[in-house]
């Protein structure tokens, strides 16, 4: 096989080695670099441009979705697959928005990841066979659907996405200030209009907005 460079990001250390270990049992695949959470994993797509990313979704700090979206920002040609325990139509929608091209159930790993893989570092995409029934029933199903009360995770910008999540991990306003290199006042600022686009009146509420949007895990 053709030499491979990986980047592994999970925020589970037992994870990322069982990944490693299946990944690099390949005849010329090698991971460069593993990330522990979604920020480390855009600076370290950045820094060593992998021939492929394997990203979790439930990451802290920034989540695998806006992980995604910022790797295919900085390059449009990132090669990006998911690796994740969720299968719902909803957020392998918002995978394939984000320019990710592969989606493997974390329970498939052993089975399909090395496939996956492959198929995404040749520009084809991926599922595995229960993700494929989940986005096949979600086409055949033409009956529209109601959104859920306060789903308005398409008016936030990425940036602001970036804040609800921190918000609802429990970061205070200075806190985000210093993750995003802003003033305490502008990270003030976009809290106060998050608050408000959102109708959210409280931390709490914030945080049950994010677990319905894919922003944390619950």
């Amino acid at each position: 096989m053709e030499a491979l460079r990986l980047l592994i990001a999970d925020d589970h250390e037992i994870v990322r080695k069982g990944l490693r270990y299946l990944l690099e049992a390949q005849p010329g695949w090698q991971v460069a670099a593993e990330a522990s959470d979604g920020r480390e994993a855009v600076e370290k797509a950045k820094e060593m441009k992998p021939d492929v990313t394997v990203l979790d979704i439930g990451m802290p700090s920034l989540n695998g979705l806006e992980a995604a979206r910022q790797m295919i920002k900085n390059d449009a040609r990132a090669k990006i697959l998911i690796l994740t325990m969720h299968e719902s139509d909803p957020l392998i929608r918002e995978v394939l928005d984000a320019g990710a091209r592969g989606y493997v159930l974390k329970s498939d790993a052993g089975r399909d990841l090395v496939t996956a893989v492959n198929a995404v570092r040749s520009n084809k995409t991926f599922f595995t066979a229960k993700v494929a029934r989940v986005v096949l029933d979600g086409y055949l199903d033409k009956k529209p659907k109601k959104p859920e009360p306060g789903a308005t995770h398409g008016r936030l910008t990425p940036r602001q996405r970036e804040i609800v999540q921190l918000l609802a991990e429990g970061k205070s306003s200075k806190e985000v200030a210093v993750a995003l290199g802003l003033s305490v006042k502008t990270a003030e600022t976009h809290r106060a209009n998050i608050m408000r686009r959102l109708d959210c009146h409280s931390v709490s509420e914030l945080v049950r907005y994010a677990v319905r949007n894919n922003i944390i895990e619950a």
